[in-house]
């Protein structure tokens, strides 16, 4: 009997000795993992949204030449480029804020004051005349930019212009008209009159 007795305690110690062999393998296992990994990159650039006028004081851009001794009926006609050529990118519009200055009744009277027009012309105008009476001519296509209205406005929209197109320009002439409706009001007026372009960019899309 005494025999029995330690083999079966012996069998025991052994078996429970396995059971904890078993358990450390098992606690190893979960410090183990499978991996995989992958990558791309993706360059991302801006455009470039500009327009231009052209060189000042040139045949490219007259509209600083100053005019002076208007009377009822008197026209003043000032040209300049309208580049879109320094930009990459095409616009959606193009539009005109004029102000004055000083100020006077030549730009706040806005019926007997100054009215401006502006055109294109499919090539360079012809510039006659001396400064500062410049007259000019189309020998190509005249198209009308922004019809006859007062002359301040605040992002007055222009059409008609190829420039919105990247890499494309514009001839432009733009014409004061004192209406010959002025009265003895607009005597001995001065006003000095900026134009400001601006151009705004496409409608936005997917790239």
């Amino acid at each position: 009997m005494g025999l029995n007795l330690k083999t079966t305690t012996g069998k025991v110690i052994a078996s429970l000795a396995l059971v904890g062999t078993a358990a450390g393998v098992a606690g190893l296992g979960t410090y183990g993992a499978f991996t995989s990994s992958t990558s791309a990159s993706n360059t991302v650039a801006s455009g470039i949204v500009n327009i231009a006028l052209g060189t000042t004081g040139t045949a490219a851009n007259r509209l600083n030449v100053a005019a002076s001794g208007l009377v009822p009926g008197d026209t003043v006609q000032r040209v300049a480029t309208l580049a879109n050529a320094a930009g990459n990118q095409n616009l959606s519009a193009i539009t005109l804020t004029t102000a004055a200055a000083p100020s006077s009744l030549l730009d706040t009277n806005t019926t007997m004051g100054l009215q401006v027009t502006v055109d294109d012309c499919s090539v360079p105008w012809t510039e006659a005349g001396t400064a500062p009476a410049y007259t000019y001519t189309c020998t190509g296509t005249t198209t009308t930019v922004l019809a006859s209205r007062p002359v301040i406005g605040a992002n007055v929209a222009l059409a008609n212009l190829t420039s919105v197109t990247a890499g494309h320009t514009d001839n432009l002439r733009v014409t004061l008209t004192l209406p010959s409706t002025a009265d003895n009001t607009l005597q001995n007026q001065s006003s000095t009159i900026g134009f400001t372009f601006t151009g705004t960019q496409r409608t936005a899309t997917n790239q």
